[in-house]
């Protein structure tokens, strides 16, 4: 849309509309690695609006004209809409391989949650990510929204049938009777089984348990969202296993 306009014509576009469009420019710019045709399409609103030159090689900068632009577009403030990583870090893959082991989500519902969890998966190289029936796959657009574009980097395995992954099956839950996480010793292969965010685990994970672990936890609340249960036992397996 903006490639063939002229100045008149963008400036009789709402500022919202204008804010949008460049925060677009700047996001493709971005991912599609200092891609030239959008930097000029940039800079040539940029003109336009009478915003002084954008240093594109310094992040942080980069960073708040982005946001300014989302701010002014009326965009709300999600995960999603940040950018990742400084520049050199997009062309740099991880050779790091991922660890044996299983993470299976049991009747998770939200798809954030699951984005979530993959982001941690690869950012740690734990494994592969074994979905339940019900639970939003990679091919949701909010699971690869929030996954921050990582999830096409690992394993996933769809409609998975628990009987299929590695034992044994340790289960994360709210068991005040459970060892804590940071005592137990994972073995080298296993699959963590992960719960619904409302009730947990379904009674047919939990019977095919070998095992229980918990986060110790003191507040009033005594609980986690599972994403971030799950980003506290994935430091605690990557250290001990790459450790030994």
């Amino acid at each position: 849309m903006i490639e063939g306009m002229t100045e008149g014509e963008f400036l009789q576009l709402s500022e919202r509309v204008r804010h949008k469009a460049a925060s677009r420019l700047l996001r493709n710019y971005y991912y599609q690695k200092r891609d030239e045709r959008t930097l000029s399409l940039y800079r040539r609103i940029e003109k336009w609006m009478q915003l002084p030159k954008l240093d594109m090689a310094n992040f942080s900068q980069f960073s708040d004209r982005y946001h300014f632009h989302l701010s002014l577009a009326e965009i709300s403030w999600k995960e999603h809409n940040l950018l990742t990583a400084p520049f050199q870090r997009m062309d740099n893959p991880s050779h790091t391989p991922y660890l044996p082991i299983s993470i299976y989500l049991d009747n998770l519902r939200s798809a954030f949650n699951v984005g979530s969890i993959l982001r941690t998966t690869e950012a740690f190289r734990l494994g592969e990510v074994a979905f339940s029936k019900n639970t939003p796959y990679i091919d949701n657009e909010k699971v690869q929204k929030t996954s921050m574009d990582t999830y096409d980097k690992v394993p996933c395995r769809a409609h998975t049938d628990l009987s299929s992954l590695p034992r044994p099956f340790i289960a994360l839950e709210t068991d005040p009777n459970a060892p804590s996480v940071l005592d137990f010793t994972f073995p080298d292969s296993f699959t963590l089984m992960l719960g619904n965010e409302e009730y947990g685990l379904s009674d047919h994970a939990l019977s095919q348990k070998d095992a229980i672990v918990q986060i110790p936890l003191y507040g009033y609340k005594n609980s986690l969202n599972v994403a971030s249960a799950f980003a506290i036992v994935a430091a605690v397996i990557s250290h001990q296993l790459r450790s030994n």
